[in-house]
C-alpha cells in the first residue's frame, strides 16, 4: 500500500495523527487505516478550538501513531468539510472503516466516545454532550506510506 517513502527527517517534520485514545479503539482504527478500510474520520469542531489547532487542509500529511506512540503510517488529507452532526452522510460513516451500516449506528458509536469521561476531561467540560447542530469536522484521507517493518 506504500506509494511514497518517508525518511526519518520527513517524519519528524510531520504532525502526529492520533486516532481516539491509546488502547483497543486506537489499535482497531490504526489497523483499519493500514489495511485501507478506513479512509475518513470525524472530530468535533470544539476539539480544534480547545487545542487552538487549525483545521486540516487538503494535501497536508501526518504520521499515524499506534497506542505505543510508534509511527506506523503517513496519511494525506484529501477532503475536509464542517457539517452539523445531523448532516453526516452514510458514505462518510461507512468510510470510517468501523463496520457501520447506517448513520444512526455511526452516530451512536461516536456519541459514546464524545460523551466519555476521557473526552469530557480533554474538553474540560464534565457535562459535555452533542446534538444535531454540533459542528463536526469530516476528514477524508489516503494512506501514502505504511511504516511498519516488512519481513
Amino acid at each position: 500500500m506504500t506509494t511514497d517513502s518517508a525518511s526519518p527527517e520527513d517524519l519528524a517534520s510531520l504532525p502526529k495523527a492520533e486516532f481516539a485514545f491509546p488502547g483497543p479503539l486506537r489499535d482497531r482504527l490504526v489497523a483499519a487505516i493500514l489495511d485501507g478500510s478506513k479512509t475518513s474520520t470525524a472530530e468535533l469542531l470544539v476539539e480544534y478550538e480547545q487545542e487552538g489547532e487549525p483545521l486540516p487542509e487538503v494535501g497536508s500529511r501526518s504520521v499515524v501513531v499506534d497506542s505505543d506512540d510508534r509511527p506506523v503510517g503517513v496519511i494525506e488529507v484529501t477532503g475536509v468539510r464542517v457539517v452539523p452532526l445531523a448532516q453526516v452522510d452514510l458514505a462518510h460513516a461507512v468510510d470510517e472503516g468501523e463496520g457501520y451500516t447506517s448513520v444512526a449506528e455511526w452516530r451512536a458509536g461516536h456519541e459514546r466516545f464524545w460523551r466519555s469521561e476521557e473526552m469530557r476531561a480533554v474538553l474540560e467540560d464534565p457535562g459535555f454532550t452533542v446534538d444535531d447542530t454540533t459542528p463536526a469536522v469530516l476528514e477524508r484521507f489516503r494512506l501514502v506510506s505504511d511504516l511498519r517493518p516488512t519481513g
